[in-house]
């Protein structure tokens, strides 16, 4: 997988407090968009060791700026 990032395409090597706002931006935005986890902004696929854990620390990122 060798995919740019473009205004359309995010690549996120892991989940970070900035995950939240990127999600709305592309909700914001008329065409919307993909935001890949576990790909480097170079293209490159590093994976996710614990896709459970991420999936953990998203939403405690979604819990954290409810509160």
């Amino acid at each position: 997988m060798k995919n740019t990032e473009t205004n359309r395409i995010e690549n996120k090597e892991q989940l970070n407090e900035d995950f939240e706002q990127e999600v709305i931006a592309f909700l914001n935005y008329k065409e919307g968009g993909i935001i890949y986890v576990g790909v480097r902004k170079d293209g490159q696929v590093v994976g996710l060791k614990d896709v459970d854990l991420t999936q953990l620390q998203k939403k405690k990122l979604t819990l954290q700026d409810k509160n």
